[in-house]
């Protein structure tokens, strides 16, 4: 009995078996999903509330290397990173549909466990998968994600709605992402020069950051629960200096940042001084941590205090006073977007 896995070429069941066998897979759970995969388009019943459409593409070469991101988890991936543009409006996501692009090295099993995370991170967020598109490609592998999501008009947070003195607050903990990537590009690089096994021993926290994100969906839900309801919020998937100069340029303010306040997690901090970077500067430009970052009414601090999963780490200033960030020391800087931007040029 040969242990060679089974190859099934794409072209073997072309592009509407494929799309058969990829709907076969699905089942619909949310009222509000009228049709899904099998017509034209995908038939939605908001209910009488607004729709939220968000939209983000990942390219082979660009957003991820298949040398060291399992087809599953990015899979899961492509659907949480869109969850989480939902949930930083204050919205619940319902659906998404996804397209993909395919050179023919690619096989149906690897398709098969693609969807596999993709069916994944539906099923744990409660979202259907409800329409989508498949097509060939000369390059690599592209996916395309559009996530809609719900909410009533009072609900919804935007960027621009912060207010002067109004507290800067972030979830959980930054630039663990940005560090689980460096270690493995570090392996991969070893792998390629010496033919050595990657050594990924201890990094567990790191990589599962950057390889199997999760969208906060918790930290929305503890938001309702304390009554308290954000003036703005954004996701962080360029980098919180970034997100932050979003929320205070579309509010029309300046914003102060506090060094000593960012939430990084030890082994975050540890590696990043293995790796001779400054532990800050991964925390701020490092992004892909996918936590949320908004602003609070000073009235509504109370009311977060002392919550482990949430940090104060700075404050809303007039337009004038520009963008800061406060050192360790007392010293005010520039604050200043390093972030992933698609169109960088690299020298």
């Amino acid at each position: 009995m040969s242990d060679t896995p089974t190859r099934t070429e794409l072209s073997a069941l072309g592009e509407f078996g494929l799309i058969d066998r990829l709907a076969a897979r699905v089942r619909l759970t949310q009222p509000s999903s009228v049709k899904g995969m099998g017509d034209d388009a995908a038939v939605i019943d908001p209910a009488g509330l607004y729709q939220v459409v968000t939209t983000d593409m990942l390219v082979e070469g660009v957003h991820f290397d298949l040398a060291y991101m399992p087809l599953k988890h990015l899979g899961y991936k492509a659907i949480v990173v869109n969850l989480s543009d939902v949930y930083a409006m204050n919205a619940e996501p319902r659906q998404v549909t996804v397209a993909l692009a395919l050179s023919n090295r690619f096989p149906v099993e690897a398709v098969d466990e693609l969807y596999e995370g993709m069916l994944l991170a539906c099923q744990q967020y409660g979202v259907d998968l409800v329409g989508g598109d498949t097509c060939s490609s000369r390059s690599g592998l592209v996916i395309a994600v559009t996530a809609i999501g719900a909410a009533r008009s009072e609900e919804l947070v935007y960027r621009n709605g912060a207010g002067e003195h109004d507290l800067l607050v972030v979830s959980g903990d930054l630039g663990g992402a940005y560090m689980g990537l460096q270690v493995l590009e570090r392996e991969k690089s070893v792998f390629t020069e010496t033919g050595a096994q990657p050594d990924l021993a201890g990094h567990d926290y790191i990589l599962e950051r950057q390889l199997k994100p999760e969208a906060r969906k918790d930290i929305i839900v503890l938001l309702k629960q304390l009554g308290v309801k954000p003036t703005a919020m954004i996701d962080i998937s360029d980098g919180l200096a970034s997100e932050a100069l979003h929320i205070a340029r579309s509010s029309g303010l300046g914003v102060r940042v506090y060094d000593e306040k960012l939430p990084i997690d030890p082994h975050t901090f540890n590696t990043a001084r293995d790796f001779h970077l400054d532990p800050t500067v991964c925390a701020l430009s490092g992004g892909e941590d996918y936590e949320l970052l908004f602003t609070i009414r000073q009235a509504d601090f109370e009311a977060i205090k002392g919550n482990p999963n949430l940090t104060v780490v700075g404050h809303m200033t007039d337009a004038n006073s520009g963008y800061r960030l406060v050192d360790k020391q007392g010293g005010e800087h520039e604050l200043t977007a390093q972030g992933w931007d698609a169109f960088l040029k690299k020298g």
